[in-house]
């Protein structure tokens, strides 16, 4: 039931508290995602956007922020670019944002809230990926957590604050917020609504221009939409790979290098031996003894222990530096001066006396040089391959930091450079639905921030091989040329065209229904075949019943409207319009114990609330002074648009 009142939202009555919650909540992301560098610089119009009461907020917040917004964009839709955020208003709700954050903090301070370093630390012991493997707070588990969200510790203890400053000057103005029963019932009430109506569907297709647009005509519609033809950026990577294969034969040890580890290992190559015992650890010197005595009078050693109410272990291939770890220096003479089959004498360590019967012993001869020389030399190869190719590595990185080529140092690697097609920094070849090889996705947003012919390096994840390359071509965001996309802006205006077309057809259809026809005759008195209008009947109920399912546009413009009422409805793409009648309400009855009554009380009181927070925030704002800075604005606005001037 709770989903009536969150698609309840969606209705015209519930706008209002929609809004309000839902700007609360954006606020709050805003002021998580946004960080203080203060460190832009080289934007005209001054270097900050606004000032909130003593505050400034730099023009480098703004971009970053905007550049946090992208990323968060990109996580649905990858091929979303800064110029369809800014064209869409997110530069100036992302503004907002920051405003609302600085009034918040500004005001807090000013009336003497406060979120010190010992209440920002308890707040980041709190965070779960900070947090090592006994659960306690780890330095490496929070600097790993820092590294994943490209974020400095200043930078999250500042948005801390931020959270700790809302929860201490905002959270009590929207806790405990109490419905009155009457507008509880009322919004319950209205999950009883039933309405029925008719739905026309003008397709943009039948309006659609037949014959192509003049050089004139498309030039035009191509100048006044040139954002729909915006291309991302697309960076071209020339690169390689190299392995320890590029260290050639000097991986291959020599003589002196095998004798030498021959020499510095001879404990692990002399002659050794191994034993299997059966051991049994008494407290007591006499008990061990008399237990010893036993075994040696015929009694097997398994029923002695048994009867003492003891139990023996098995230790199999040990050697007397096993035994002398495990136990003492006197256990292992013990187990190693005895023969084959004895028991022998009680030997004493810290965890009492032992005794063990040895059941096998396994000499092992000293093995020679020349027995032994293939497993040197694979350890010794490895050795040198590892510090080799780390070396290599190392070297390249400074050569190429000196100044050396991509070209050269892949020559004296011996491979062979490749370029990429164009790349977008989302990860995919641009112009299709493929991803960048694998190799490459590590590197590629740092790709896409260094400059054309910078060659680097780096290690892939095996760590065993290592990438280098440049960016050998870029090719900024902008609208694709009229020359090369033709076909398709003939096509789009071929669509907005139709649509424009549509929008008339039901202009038309609207004003024939105002003046008293239905909208079924309205529909049929046009010339073309627009197919006869849609009856449909649904109540709230159905309507939140859908769940996750979108409630269709024109379905949620008829809880929107009066009855006896008609609108027009832009569907989405140019593809068409809609006219929405709504010919019945039907409002049922609502029981005194409905559940739906006190559900209503609870999640609207919450929407309630959020409202006086957002009030709240604007009081913080109004008694500080804000001051946009509106020259600062749009030189941001350009950079981030790649404007020049």
């Amino acid at each position: 039931m709770l989903t009536f009142f969150r698609n309840f939202f969606k209705t015209k009555i519930g706008l209002a508290i929609a809004l309000a919650f839902l700007g609360l909540i954006g606020f709050a992301f805003a002021s998580m995602d946004v960080s203080n560098t203060g460190a832009f610089g080289g934007v005209a119009g001054g270097d900050s956007v606004a000032v909130v009461g003593g505050s400034k907020i730099s023009t480098a917040e703004l971009n970053e922020a905007m550049d946090n917004a992208l990323r968060r964009a990109r996580e649905e839709n990858p091929d979303v670019t800064m110029q369809t955020l800014i064209a869409e208003g997110e530069m100036d709700r992302v503004l907002e944002g920051l405003i609302d954050r600085y009034a918040l903090m500004a005001w807090a301070e000013e009336n003497g809230f406060r979120a010190g370093a010992n209440l920002v630390n308890s707040e980041i012991r709190q965070i779960p990926a900070a947090r090592g493997p006994s659960g306690n707070f780890e330095t490496a588990a929070y600097e790993a957590f820092l590294r994943n969200n490209s974020i400095t510790d200043s930078q999250l203890r500042q948005q801390l604050r931020t959270t700790v400053y809302f929860q201490q000057a905002v959270f009590p103005a929207l806790y405990g917020t109490q419905l009155p029963e009457s507008i509880a019932r009322t919004y319950a009430r209205s999950f009883k609504e039933r309405r029925s109506g008719g739905i026309a569907t003008i397709p943009a297709a039948l309006f659609a221009p037949q014959g192509d647009p003049t050089d004139a005509q498309l030039s035009e519609f191509y100048a006044e939409n040139r954002s729909r033809f915006v291309r991302p950026e697309r960076r071209t990577l020339r690169y390689a790979t190299f392995d320890s294969s590029a260290l050639g034969g000097s991986i291959n040890p020599s003589d002196e290098d095998i004798a030498a580890y021959y020499q510095d290992n001879a404990e692990e190559y002399a002659a050794r031996e191994t034993r299997n015992l059966t051991q049994l650890i008494v407290p007591t010197r006499e008990g061990a003894e008399a237990l010893a005595a036993r075994v040696r009078g015929g009694e097997s050693f398994a029923q002695a222990a048994s009867s003492s109410g003891l139990r023996t272990t098995q230790l199999d291939g040990r050697e007397r530096s096993d035994i002398r770890s495990a136990a003492s220096q006197a256990v292992a003479d013990a187990y190693f001066s005895a023969s084959e089959g004895a028991v022998t004498a009680p030997a004493r360590s810290s965890l009492g006396w032992h005794i063990a019967r040895v059941n096998s012993v396994d000499p092992q001869p000293a093995r020679s040089l020349a027995e032994v020389r293939d497993s040197i030399v694979e350890v010794l190869r490895e050795q040198k391959r590892q510090r080799g190719i780390a070396e290599l590595a190392v070297g390249i990185e400074d050569r190429l930091a000196d100044g050396a080529s991509l070209s050269s140092v892949a020559s004296e690697l011996g491979v062979e450079l490749q370029d990429t097609p164009p790349l977008t920094d989302s990860g995919l070849i641009y112009g299709t639905g493929e991803r960048v090889p694998d190799m490459l996705a590590p590197v590629l947003e740092f790709a896409f921030q260094i400059d054309e012919g910078e060659p680097e390096i780096g290690a892939l994840a095996d760590q065993q091989t290592f990438l280098i390359y440049e960016v050998a071509d870029i090719t900024p965001s902008a609208a694709a040329p009229l020359a090369e996309i033709r076909n398709e802006v003939t096509a789009e205006w071929r669509r907005v065209r139709g649509n424009e077309g549509a929008e008339e057809a039901a202009n038309r259809v609207l004003r024939r229904v105002e003046e008293g026809a239905t909208l079924a005759e309205a529909v049929a008195a046009e010339e073309k075949a627009i197919g006869a209008p849609q009856q449909v009947t649904y109540s709230r109920e159905e309507l939140a019943r859908m769940g996750n399912t979108r409630v269709p546009a024109p379905i949620a413009l008829l809880f929107g409207m009066a009855k006896g009422t008609a609108k027009k409805l832009e569907g989405s793409r140019d593809l068409g319009w809609y006219v929405v009648d709504l010919e019945d309400i039907v409002l049922e009855d609502l029981e005194d114990n409905d559940p739906l009554i006190g559900q209503a009380k609870s999640q609207i009181a919450q929407a309630w609330g959020n409202e006086y927070g957002e009030q709240l925030i604007a009081a913080m704002r109004s008694k500080l002074g804000v001051e946009r800075n509106e020259e600062a604005i749009a030189a941001v606005r350009r950079q981030l648009l790649g404007e020049t001037n």
